[in-house]
């Protein structure tokens, strides 16, 4: 019987690895088309229009090309691919389709900057949308820039505000005798709560209200820029939602009312050419200047974690991390370089372990004594872990929509040991040692010398984050203290107590580097990225080897799942990644889309 199932398992991996190939062939042969594609699609004077599709996932930073050629979706690509192209005199616009909603609100402020700065070189933006029928403003938020914005007439318009949705699960807990034991330093650290409570306590509410009106106001006031509108009126019209696609028209918020095919057409005939084709920005890419003074660019997103960074390329996982060896690795390869004057570290996280966090600070810190100015970029998220790598940066930007802060520490366990005795389910230890053995087991609450430790443990965390933070910014610690105890502050905010130095994006910070540096500000840099992006064979190396291990996995897991602690072990699984990964880990508030 175990012949049988390993020559089925071979074979469902032989299948796999045939799969694969053939996807890797088909992909291969599909973007060397799209890439003649697109140099057969400028016209005879070679003009074109540059097409944006924000319904695509779009992540804060990708780094590196796809497996088969072209750049990442990403506000860093597409913002300096839009710079790039506003002084391409080839390219005479852009035409974006607009989505409704669910986009992180700086990567709609930023995508926002990145329309502006196109602009200026008179080149005109056109935006379609098939409907802003999703409550929150952000999709809106993101095109209101844009010279012209269409809606196709049928729909409706319904950005409403902002909000936020935080599922408790306290309830559940106590319903089935599970011992929540967390340790918070302070009452704004709230990514426990969702364990322990089954509300918002005052200082959770306090702060989620807080960030998400700034947000609003900032959104809100951006808008009415935008749209040539005062601020009352544009709160009218939200918040008086839903509307229809004509009064939104009538409103100032809508120019045209049409379908896709008629707003590209226009578009065409903006151009001057009924024919000038459309070519993509993540085709049409960064600029590509690799002479002169060299500024490192060092992309940390996703949580941050102990060992290597995932960037979401493996078809098995898909998960994108923040690995402490990468980063670090890729500041010290950057430190060791040359030709490299500054480094910019483009830093998009919730944070996570604080041991990989304090990793890369120390990295942090080498390339400063190093003599190479480090400017930390903040995209989507810089909060607890993301501060901590920040903080002794010379220079943080963020923008005013930024996530960031949450200057503070959480740790703890559920445990089950109740839960098990209601199916009749036991564990029983045998130890030898001291009395903090087993005070991470999944079964038993922490005994009061546990608790204790523990709590000192995390409050040793907390002093060394709150006096690192002091150092970093040149704040004095008892203002620190004040403005630390774990809460979310948005960049807007956190300007104001000193957290940040300046408002901006990627290209800001490009600018800071270059000023750091002594290069002057109309001299072509090469933004160099560390790690160096990987070669396709070394792509294709790596996505095999994922699916040479499936077999072993496979086996593995067909032993394993018959044993009791199967289901013991999933339920601790969040346990145990709560105390070794998320010690600076941030709530944040899950924008809602509807």
């Amino acid at each position: 019987m175990r012949q049988f199932f390993m020559t089925v398992l071979g074979t469902i991996v032989g299948m796999l690895i045939f799969i694969f190939l053939i996807f890797i062939i088909i992909g291969g042969v599909i973007g060397s088309a799209a890439t003649k594609s697109a140099k057969k699609a400028e016209g005879p004077t070679g003009t074109k229009i540059l097409s944006l599709d924000l319904r695509q996932s779009i992540r804060d930073h990708g780094g590196e090309d796809t497996l088969f050629g072209g750049q990442q979706a990403s506000v860093v690509n597409i913002t300096r691919a839009l710079d790039k192209a506003k002084t391409d005199d080839n390219v005479k616009g852009l035409f974006i389709r607009a989505r409704s909603g669910g986009i992180a609100p700086a990567s709609a402020e930023e995508l926002r900057s990145a329309i502006h700065n196109f602009k200026s070189s008179g080149k005109f933006v056109i935006a379609h949308s098939q409907g802003f029928e999703s409550t929150s403003i952000l999709g809106y938020y993101a095109v209101s820039a844009a010279d012209e914005i269409w809606q196709q007439s049928t729909t409706g318009f319904a950005p409403a505000g902002m909000a936020s949705e935080t599922p408790f699960y306290g309830g559940i807990a106590a319903h089935f005798d599970a011992k929540t034991e967390f340790v918070q330093f302070h009452e704004y650290k709230n990514a426990a709560n969702v364990y322990t409570q089954t509300d918002y306590t005052d200082a959770h509410r306090e702060a989620t209200t807080s960030m998400l009106t700034s947000i609003y106001e900032t959104a809100i006031s951006q808008i009415a820029e935008d749209r040539g509108l005062d601020i009352p009126q544009v709160k009218a019209l939200i918040e008086g939602a839903p509307h229809s696609a004509e009064r939104a028209k009538d409103a100032g918020f809508i120019d045209k009312l049409g379908y896709l095919k008629d707003a590209r057409d226009y578009a065409r005939s903006k151009a001057g050419n009924d024919k000038t084709p459309f070519q993509t920005v993540t085709s049409y890419g960064a600029p590509g200047f690799k002479s002169g003074p060299v500024i490192a660019f060092i992309g940390g997103e996703g949580a941050v974690t102990m060992g290597a960074s995932q960037d979401g390329s493996n078809p098995f996982s898909g998960a994108v991390t923040m690995g402490g060896d990468t980063v670090t690795k890729a500041i010290d390869t950057a430190i060791k370089d040359k030709r490299v004057k500054a480094i910019v570290f483009r830093v998009s996280t919730p944070g996570g372990s604080a041991t990989a966090s304090d990793q890369i600070n120390a990295a942090v810190l080498r390339a400063k004594d190093a003599g190479k100015p480090v400017i930390v970029s903040m995209g989507q998220y810089a909060a607890s872990g993301g501060y901590y790598v920040a903080a002794h940066a010379d220079k943080i930007l963020a923008l005013p929509t930024t996530i960031t802060g949450s200057i503070g520490v959480l740790g703890g366990k559920i445990a089950l040991e109740d839960t098990y005795a209601k199916i009749g389910y036991n564990i029983e230890r045998i130890a030898v040692g001291g009395e903090y053995l087993g005070a991470f087991s999944n079964d038993t609450p922490f005994s009061d010398f546990q608790r204790e430790k523990y709590r000192r443990q995390m409050e040793d965390i907390y002093v060394d984050f709150t006096e690192l933070v002091a150092a970093g910014r040149n704040i004095p610690i008892e203002r620190v203290r004040e403005i630390a105890k774990g809460r979310v502050w948005t960049g807007e905010q956190a300007k104001e107590i000193g957290l940040v130095d300046e408002f901006g994006g990627i290209l800001d910070a490009i600018k800071a580097a270059k000023a750091m540096a002594n290069i002057d500000s109309d001299q072509e840099v090469y933004l160099k990225p560390f790690p160096r992006p990987k070669p396709f064979a070394e792509k294709i190396q790596e996505q095999l080897s994922g699916i040479a291990s499936i077999s072993s996995d496979l086996e593995m897991i067909r032993d394993v799942a018959s044993l009791p602690e199967v289901q013991a072990a999933i339920k601790a699984r969040k346990n145990i990644e709560m105390r070794e990964n998320s010690a600076l880990m941030a709530d944040l508030p899950v924008i809602a889309e509807n």
